[in-house]
Formats: C-alpha cells, sequence, structure tokens
C-alpha cells in the first residue's frame, strides 16, 4: 500500500511540476521540441536522468526509512536521514530542480528557465515557513542535530546521526 502511495504522489504532484505545467508554460511561450538534437539535449540529458534517479531514490528512502510519503497528508513517521538525506537536506527538491532545468536546456527555452526559478523560490519559500517548522514540531531534538549537521541546499559532508 505505501508503495502505491508514493507511486501516487510521484505521478500527481513531480508530474504536475516537471510534465504539466512545463507543458503549459511551453504552449503560452509559444516554445517546442528542438527540430534535431545537438550538444545541448545530449548534455541536457545528465541532469534529466540525474533528477529522474534522485527523487526516485528519496521516493524509497521514505517508503522504506521513513514508513511514509513525502506527501504532508501522509508524512513519514521517522525522521529520513538516510541515502541523498545524510548529505543535503532537500534532494528530491534538488532532483526536481535538476529536472527542470535538464528540460530547460533540451529545450533551449526561456520561459522553463524562469519557470524553474520561480518553482524554487516558491519551494525555499515552502521550507521555510511550513516545512522546517513541522519537522521541528514533529521530530523535535533529532530534527534540531540533523539541522545543525546537514546543509539546507547545498551538498556537504556525510551525516552519521
Amino acid at each position: 500500500m505505501l508503495l502505491l502511495k508514493n507511486l501516487l504522489f510521484t505521478l500527481v504532484v513531480p508530474g504536475t511540476v516537471a510534465v504539466l505545467i512545463p507543458a503549459w508554460v511551453l504552449r503560452e511561450a509559444g516554445e517546442g521540441w528542438p527540430a534535431r538534437w545537438g550538444a545541448p539535449q545530449l548534455l541536457a540529458l545528465l541532469p534529466l536522468a540525474a533528477g529522474l534517479a534522485n527523487h526516485q531514490r528519496c521516493i524509497w528512502e521514505f517508503g522504506r526509512r521513513g514508513r511514509g510519503t513525502p506527501a504532508p497528508i501522509d508524512p513519514p513517521k521517522e525522521l529520513v536521514v538516510s541515502g541523498l538525506y545524510r548529505y543535503v537536506r532537500n534532494p528530491m527538491y534538488l532532483g526536481v530542480l535538476l529536472i527542470l532545468l535538464g528540460e530547460a536546456l533540451f529545450l533551449a527555452s526561456r520561459a522553463l528557465l524562469t519557470y524553474a526559478a520561480v518553482w524554487w523560490l516558491t519551494v525555499h519559500l515552502f521550507v521555510l515557513v511550513y516545512e522546517e517548522p513541522t519537522l521541528a514540531r514533529n521530530f523535535g531534538d533529532s530534527y534540531a542535530r540533523y539541522r545543525r549537521a546537514v546543509r539546507r541546499w547545498v551538498p556537504g559532508k556525510r551525516y552519521s546521526g
């Protein structure tokens, strides 16, 4: 059941953020697929693949270690500090950002680059205003220790808990 909930979350939230909204942005900007693939499209495959792999690893950690989902309506029961979370507090958001930047590069789209910047700013504010205070309330001292040891956005040294 947990696997199904995480799959549903992935389809709805990141699917909307990384597929449906970018398609709408492209349509509104009058932009589309490149006529042919070149170096930028091949280079764009790197952040796209890294972002997808990152996101799936984080979903796995939420289910396996946290026994929950990334969705606020079904949060993890335990603080997730394993996997990529040992190096940075918000790897899932960074994975989605890599996907958005890869899409912008692949499609040579300034509109998608602008969307990625606005999305990241929105996520940053969400983390500051909602997510971090909620984690502090739910996980207390363990989250405080984790927060002191691991940076929010820039990967660093490994957290050993």
